[in-house]
């Protein structure tokens, strides 16, 4: 049997929305693990700011809801260090609304990061790693892939979609070199929780503490999901040791249902 490798030594990860919170931690874990990493946003001043005395990571503007960035993106990326062979579309956002209150446009803003962005972002890399015969997809999704919760009724769509996407393609590229998968955290100590949580306090009249403990009481453990555990989850998937993981949902949510 052919020795595993366990390092990412000669790799080239690119995650999007890798300048701040799930997507910074990511970055470090592989950089941290032999990877070259790139890392994109849409502001390349917070990326830098992020990868500044950084030698394993590189920036790149782009946008995954525009295709024409998200080429131009891989184009640089790869100019920097060749094809990537990692990608990790990590770039998403998040609305919460009740479904009388939600029009078109709610739902195509969910639909155009937390869906076609990955599609997008995913399409631009497949082809080089057809090429080689090696490659790894995977997407930052959620338990809101697997269940339905109340005021997030757009959010919940694109993330079942992109599950879906998610097992499809796996299929697809299962006996090409390629694994597809997603990682599905509860809610994360991140940025974009922290303006849930102050979101509930300004609607409710809550307590910051009182507003966290409603996203802790989903997760049996209380508590919020750290931005490197998702990170190592990541690590993993990308070692050859995961070979065999593939088209996969895998959460960490302290055993949510």
């Amino acid at each position: 049997m052919a020795e595993r490798v366990m390092d990412l030594e000669g790799r080239h990860a690119l995650v999007t929305g890798g300048g701040t919170g799930v997507g910074a931690a990511i970055a470090l874990a592989l950089a941290d693990a032999g990877a070259h990493v790139t890392v994109t946003g849409r502001h390349l001043d917070k990326l830098e700011a992020f990868a500044a005395d950084r030698d394993a990571i590189s920036c790149v503007a782009g946008d995954v809801t525009d295709p024409a960035s998200v080429r131009e993106m891989f184009a640089q990326a790869t100019a920097i260090a060749g094809a990537p062979q990692i990608v990790v579309a990590n770039a998403g956002a998040a609305m919460s609304k009740p479904f009388t209150r939600m029009d078109e446009d709610d739902l195509r803003s969910m639909l155009d990061v937390n869906l076609i962005g990955v599609f997008t972002t995913w399409r631009a890399a497949l082809d080089p790693m057809l090429a080689t015969g090696w490659g790894r997809l995977i997407v930052i999704a959620s338990v809101a892939s697997l269940r339905g919760s109340p005021y997030i009724s757009a959010y919940c769509a694109s993330k079942h979609g992109v599950l879906g996407m998610t097992r499809a393609l796996a299929l697809e590229v299962a006996r090409k070199g390629i694994t597809v998968n997603a990682v599905c955290p509860s809610y994360v100590a991140t940025p974009m929780t922290d303006r849930t949580i102050q979101n509930i306090v300004e609607k409710t009249g809550k307590s910051q503490e009182e507003a966290e403990n409603i996203l802790k009481a989903g997760n049996p453990q209380h508590r919020l999901i750290e931005p490197e555990e998702v990170a190592d989850t990541v690590r993993f998937l990308c070692t050859d040791a995961a070979m065999s993981i593939n088209g996969q949902a895998i959460t960490l949510s302290g055993g949510e249902p």
